[in-house]
């Protein structure tokens, strides 16, 4: 593998099944010891503390379970999930109540004295007796989980090693946010996917990232093109999650990243800037809502009180992120009288209010007010900070600190790096993720929220994100245990189900084409995508400027050597097909890129209409085919709305080539 992924044993504990257990397998068996016995079990996350204890249970015909929580409906349900697992095993199981020490050699049960953590548990397992124990039901689930990953990974009818695990998470509250607002909303198909996923890993919140992309009654004219959430799939979803252990979060921007509302009447009445604002980036639409117009507030009590309804949660994420126009318009002699920071947590405090009408816990992005911590301390009581950064610098340690001196409860939230890219980028990824979880863990973070933007047409595949999704759900269940990573090894068990085992490897390699050449610019937007996104900037901006032909020449070649293992790739999902098709367009992105690299810095002034018209004619065939690919992967996954505002992404660059 390359260098560019760091290898260990993340989420991989290597154990010495000694030559004992050997014998004993063979015995139980009336054959002959095998030789060799290292065996490997591959688990996501990996647990606390494992060991094994080098002999075997070998169960009887009939197994008594006892588990005498079991009329709890939740411990019933689990219960229910455990025996499947062992029947996949071989074991034939029931269940009683009543505690038997001479019948029952399985033990499933409720015990808070012994194991005090939150989610926690423990497996035992000797030559007599297989016993789990959980603090609680989510505890249960998680045994069950890890106990399954486990069984999977022994031939079916072979007798159980003896071993020891205790396992609890470090963070209470393990999320994913998925972005359905720029532009890809999933199907319910899709999101169930994703539930029963994040499931599996211990993933217990799930938060889906709204504009305007929920079916809100009166304001038909903001959605009415984006195929939105409607509330009874809210509901269905919120049901669905609840029954894994997931808890569905309601997340709806309410001050900032509201231009899908600002651009329709008579919406643009209520912003800040409704013309537009200036800023070191050019001319921007309007964005945030104007914190001096009644209006707004009113705007934001009426929509979360049509969303929250519908969700179980104790808590809503409200955004408040990036609201770079405040000051800039209307509230510009507010914020010179008072200051930006003041006139920022004024009008959150509003929106509190109206979290607080509905009972709910606040969330909100903490990346303004960390700018004045003197104001920190006057956040009230029952808000959570969600401290965000996302490259792998961030400084997250100096942040986390200003939160817990302030006794302010917060997240930190990473993200997958996947957004604003052709392919992902995997290394990126990981050392975000990395750098955010051990910052949280050492300074005292109650969540872990893994992010996963979608901005600008959200052309990354829908298998990029994945192995961020994977590192950060090792992370966010113990640090220890999973700081290091085979996660292509992973992806193939837990995620493509590669028989093959080769697609997990070739998805990090072609995500980490951008850090192919060196000296190349890691800002927030690949310069991959970047030169597909924005055609018409110039070769000598920091996104460019270091390119040169044999830079682009490795770039292609790494990508073109990562893909050759794709076609020995052995998945038996319903989607295995698609995945490879999307895998396969992800490169031929990446390679279109470089083909734009080279036509030029082959041109005259390196400018796009200097390239031979022949050669333009190709490009523009090209992507055109590219988009026509787009399209058809997108709706296989994804509702329609929103795929024309991803296609009009590329409008700039194919008027280009085709000289229009």
């Amino acid at each position: 593998m390359s260098g560019l992924i760091r290898q260990a044993s993340f989420f991989r504990v290597r154990v010495l099944v000694l030559l004992g257990f050997t014998i004993f397998s063979a015995m139980a068996h009336g054959g002959q010891a095998s030789s060799g016995g290292n065996r490997d079990f591959e688990l996501l996350p990996a647990p606390r503390a494992f060991s094994l204890v080098g002999e075997v249970f070998s169960p009887a015909g009939q197994n008594l379970i006892w588990a005498p929580d079991a009329g709890q409906a939740e411990v019933g349900r689990i219960a229910v999930q455990f025996r499947s697992v062992l029947k996949k095993q071989g074991l034939s199981t029931s269940t009683t109540a009543e505690w038997d020490p001479q019948r029952c050699n399985i033990i499933f049960r409720l015990s808070p004295e012994l194991v005090p953590q939150q989610d926690g548990y423990r497996i035992s397992v000797t030559d007599k007796r297989l016993s789990v124990y959980a603090h609680d039901a989510p505890g249960l689930r998680y045994a069950v989980l890890t106990l399954g990953q486990i069984l999977e990974q022994i031939p079916a009818g072979q007798p159980i090693p003896c071993m020891k695990i205790s396992d609890w998470p470090d963070f209470p509250n393990r999320g994913v946010m998925l972005d359905v607002s720029r532009d890809k909303i999933p199907t319910m198909e899709t999101l169930y996917q994703y539930v029963d996923y994040f499931a599996s890993w211990k993933i217990n919140q799930l938060q889906l990232y709204t504009e305007h992309s929920f079916a809100y009654k009166g304001h038909e004219v903001v959605w009415k093109d984006a195929s939105p959430m409607t509330p009874e799939q809210v509901r269905a979803l919120d049901a669905y999650c609840r029954e894994r252990f997931i808890e569905l979060v309601p997340n709806q921007n309410t001050f900032g990243h509201m231009e899908r509302w600002l651009k329709h009447e008579p919406y643009r009445q209520f912003a800040e800037a409704p013309d537009g604002f200036q800023t070191g980036s050019g001319w921007q639409f309007p964005r945030a809502l104007c914190v001096t117009d009644p209006r707004s507030i009113a705007l934001v009590d009426d929509l979360l009180g049509q969303l929250i309804p519908h969700f179980t949660s104790g808590q809503v994420n409200v955004g408040c992120d990036e609201t770079h126009d405040l000051g800039r318009g209307r509230s510009r002699e507010l914020v010179e009288e008072r200051g930006f920071g003041r006139v920022y947590l004024d009008f959150l405090l509003k929106i509190h209010a109206v979290c607080e009408k509905h009972g709910k816990v606040m969330q909100f992005w903490g990346d303004i007010i960390r700018h004045y911590p003197e104001l920190i301390p006057e956040l009230p009581d029952n808000v959570i900070a969600m401290v965000w950064g996302y490259r792998p610098e961030h400084p997250y340690g100096e942040e986390c600190r200003k939160y817990k001196a302030s006794g302010v409860p917060f997240y930190v939230c990473p993200g997958t790096s996947a957004w604003l890219s052709l392919s992902g980028r995997t290394q990126r990824a990981f050392d975000n993720i990395r750098n955010a979880v051990t910052h949280g863990l050492e300074h005292g973070a109650i969540g872990v929220l893994n992010t996963s933007w979608c901005a600008r047409g959200a052309w990354q595949s829908y298998a990029s994100p994945f192995p961020g999704f994977v590192y950060g759900a090792g992370l966010s269940w113990c640090v220890e245990s999973n700081l290091d990573a085979d996660v292509p090894s992973l992806l193939d068990r837990y995620v493509f189900f590669d028989e093959a085992g080769v697609i997990g490897k070739v998805v990090c390699e072609v995500g980490n084409a951008y850090a192919v050449p060196e000296g190349y610019y890691n800002g927030d937007t690949s310069y991959l995508a970047k030169i597909m996104l924005d055609p018409e900037l110039p070769m000598t901006i920091n996104h460019f400027k270091w390119l040169t032909p044999e830079k682009v020449t490795r770039i292609r070649e790494h990508v073109q050597q990562s893909m050759r293992p794709l076609g020995k790739a052995r998945l038996p999902g319903d989607d295995g097909g698609l995945v490879i098709e999307e895998i396969r367009h992800s490169a031929e992105l990446v390679l279109f890129a470089c083909d734009l690299f080279d036509a030029r810095l082959a041109a005259e002034g390196n400018e796009m209409a200097k390239v031979p018209e022949a050669e333009r004619q190709r490009l523009a065939g090209k992507l055109r085919s590219l988009l026509a690919s787009h399209e058809k992967l997108w709706l296989q996954r994804n509702r329609v709305g929103g795929l024309a505002d991803s296609k009009e992404r590329m409008t700039p660059l194919l008027n280009l080539l085709e000289n229009k």
